[in-house]
């Protein structure tokens, strides 16, 4: 039997070693960080498309961020100097494509707004309703790990933007609701009713889906519902399997409020084309195009859906939400362009731009930025675009919107009928 001081011996002299082997482990490279911090600020300011329309002070980016560098002492640590530079952004299509524990997360299942000089629950991700019995709409936020909003506002690790704008108010509280992979995430809330609620966001985790959709019929109405599968190109096949079997339906639902993580054209237009019967346009495209130290020159293009396989031709209505994103946001946008959809819900995740990826010179990772602007075939730029049937929530326990999306297009059928 090992005697207690040989036990303690070792275990000091494991943890030295260990301590020892962690700590020489990471070996900064000072000049390869001002590299690629040089870059990143040079790529923002030159071909992120939105790099005007925000209230950043550039000269605080290089001095702060440059400043950081000899206080790094982890590759973690690293990683986090480009992640909270890109959040200065306050652009949820402007991120690193890479994350550590104390990353924050893209989305939280709840959407706060400022209302009255306070902050509240507008939207609950239906994806997550089944871990609340009570309606949080409506609800006004007190604390979020024991700090009140101006406290997390104040503390979100970004030091180069106008924390005092309401729209970046309205991102940080959100992505502050997010919270950092590594950190537990207790929200304190009080109910429209006076109720005091403290929830842990993380047992509110959205439902596990196995297929990419689900097709299911309603009084001779079909419903198909993605499972925010809109970046898998097997949705494509899929999709027209479950249409084919809808073909003989009175009016489609098609629901979009489960798209957040976005997804591609390809999948998208895949979807389109089989509602039309005739080549249109569904998006708008417009960036500066700039080769070396020449003159910018505006380019500005519409894309077209071609018709694919038999159409569907029954009226449609596409449901949107505060988790529709990206290529959910252009499929929803595109429908309507080519008024082939009575769209209804309330303002989507609103991501903005076209999103291209470009690395680092020194890392194994890079980031994605927005390159050049989208819109609405008649100018509006898809992050403003609000749905014509806009609903806005008032009960997350309720049935949501497929009654409401029912009843709108009975009527429609009726009306067309007269």
């Amino acid at each position: 039997m090992k005697s207690p001081l040989l036990i303690l011996l070792i275990s000091v002299l494991t943890l030295f070693y260990t301590h020892r082997a962690t700590t020489q482990s990471y070996n900064k490279n000072v000049v390869q960080l001002e590299e690629d911090l040089d870059y990143l600020i040079s790529v923002l300011s030159e071909d992120y498309v939105y790099a005007k329309d925000k209230a950043v002070d550039w000269d605080c980016l290089q001095r702060h961020y440059k400043a950081q560098i000899k206080n790094i002492t982890s590759e973690e640590e690293e990683v986090l100097l480009f992640e909270f530079l890109l959040d200065e952004f306050y652009d949820s299509h402007v991120i690193l494509n890479t994350n550590r524990k104390k990353s924050y997360r893209l989305y939280a299942p709840l959407y706060v707004v400022q209302l009255n000089q306070q902050f509240v629950i507008q939207s609950v991700w239906d994806e997550t309703q089944a871990a609340f019995n009570f309606n949080l709409v409506g609800a006004r936020i007190l604390t979020f790990n024991g700090k009140t909003v101006q406290q997390l506002i104040n503390d979100f690790p970004v030091n180069c933007v106008d924390k005092s704008l309401p729209e970046v108010k309205e991102w940080l509280i959100n992505k502050s609701l997010a919270g950092s992979y590594h950190e537990k995430r207790l929200l304190e809330i009080q109910l429209s009713d006076g109720q005091i609620k403290e929830i842990d966001l993380d047992n509110c985790k959205p439902q596990k889906h196995t297929a990419f959709l689900d097709v299911s019929q309603q009084e001779g109405l079909g419903i198909i519902r993605l499972h925010n599968s809109l970046g898998q190109n097997d949705l494509v096949g899929q999709f027209d399997k479950a249409l084919d079997q809808l073909m003989e339906t009175e009016g489609l639902i098609l629901d979009l409020r489960n798209t957040v993580d976005g997804g591609n054209s390809y999948v998208a237009r895949g979807i389109m084309s089989r509602f039309i019967s005739t080549s249109l346009p569904y998006q708008q495209h417009e960036y500066m195009e700039q080769y070396g130290q020449n003159p910018k020159v505006l380019r500005q293009w519409m894309e077209y859906v071609v018709p694919r396989g038999k159409t569907y031709t029954a009226p449609m209505v596409v449901l949107v939400g505060r988790w529709t994103g990206s290529m959910g946001e252009g499929l929803a946008v595109g429908l309507d362009g080519m008024d082939r959809a009575m769209l209804m819900g309330s303002e989507m995740e609103r991501l903005a731009g076209e999103m291209q990826y470009i690395p680092f010179h020194n890392r194994n990772y890079g980031f994605r930025i927005s390159t050049a602007k989208l819109a609405h075939i008649d100018g509006t730029p898809r992050e403003k675009y609000l749905p014509p049937h806009y609903v806005r929530e008032v009960d997350n326990t309720g049935p949501g919107l497929i009654p409401e999306a029912v009843n709108l297009l009975k009527k429609y059928i009726k009306d067309k009928k007269k």
